[in-house]
């Protein structure tokens, strides 16, 4: 396991040094680790100032590779993230000029607080990694990682993504507020520079590529398989639910266990790594029977953990 032992200390390095910036929240940096790794994409969803944008940026600035942040607002366009063909008077052609989306690293943020228009933008990107414009189908850079953040509904000037949008994303993640001692601990970080300034890339674009595909070898035996082919099958058969788990989320469950595991050490899958998963893989992607009364502000999490009590897990 010599090569796994050298990825997995690579891997914990990224995880101290965001954790530099991102005090007392090691399961939403694990998380969010865990989607990179997953060659998924990761969803933040909390009420501002929680350190959603605090997360994404101390990730990127750990790893040596392009970084973009896109702001969203309601008057942005899709060109404006995916890029588009100006005429070239020297060239006497239109040349194409990419957008921010052109890169390795990409903060959606707000994405929730753009149209629908400009939210759908990122739907090929998300799901082919690719970008098609004027008859061209242009490939995005790997690794490609897109981590958002949502506020919630509630607040003014959002607008709901989309279940198809939601589905594109592996992860949920849901950061929360601070203990007492750590919101202190915060205050005493940020009272000379940012902290995120000093932090230092502790990642390579290869060595990073070295550990996602060494996910893919990481073993998940039969057992664990059908547990997950019962859990999304229950959600679409239980009264619980108005919306079920769809195959992508099943497929997506795989693969982040798979990650959740190499960043143990280990190279094969607990029955830990999938009940870890169960809320930040599904929630987004369910919709709960409350839901017909609380309409947007509906939580599926109660009814996962339901549901998850009722269906037997491999030993």
């Amino acid at each position: 396991m010599g090569d796994t032992d050298s990825d997995v200390k690579k891997l914990r390095g990224l995880l101290e040094n965001v954790e530099r910036v991102l005090h007392g929240k090691r399961e939403a940096v694990t998380l969010a680790i865990v989607g990179l790794l997953a060659e998924g994409h990761v969803l933040l969803e909390d009420v501002p100032g929680t350190g959603k944008t605090t997360l994404a940026r101390a990730l990127a600035r750990s790893l040596d590779c392009r970084f973009r942040r896109i702001q969203f607002t309601n008057d942005l366009l899709p060109s404006d993230v995916l890029g588009v063909s100006v005429w070239s008077s020297d060239r006497s052609e239109f040349v194409f000029r990419p957008g921010p989306i052109f890169g390795n690293v990409i903060l959606a943020d707000e994405l929730n607080r753009t149209t629908p228009r400009s939210q759908s933008a990122l739907l090929e990107c998300m799901q082919e990694r690719s970008v098609s414009l004027d008859g061209e189908t242009r490939v995005l850079p790997r690794p490609f990682f897109v981590i958002a953040t949502q506020n919630p509904m509630e607040f003014e000037g959002t607008y709901p993504l989309p279940e198809s949008q939601l589905d594109r994303f592996l992860l949920s993640v849901r950061i929360g507020y601070p203990g007492r001692d750590v919101e202190r601990e915060i205050l005493r970080s940020r009272l000379g520079e940012d902290p995120i300034d000093s932090l230092a890339a502790v990642m390579s674009v290869d060595e990073l590529l070295v550990a996602i595909d060494a996910v893919k070898e990481v073993t998940v035996d039969d057992s664990l398989l059908e547990y997950v082919l019962d859990f999304t099958q229950a959600t679409r058969e239980s009264e619980l639910f108005l919306l079920g788990a769809s195959p992508r989320a099943a497929l997506g469950w795989v693969r982040a266990a798979r990650a959740m595991a190499l960043l143990a050490g280990r190279t094969w899958c607990t029955p830990d790594d999938f009940k870890r998963l169960v809320v930040p893989v599904l929630a987004h992607r369910t919709l709960p029977a409350s839901a017909s009364d609380e309409g947007l502000s509906a939580c599926s999490d109660p009814a996962l953990e339901e549901l998850a009590g009722t269906i037997p897990i491999p030993a």
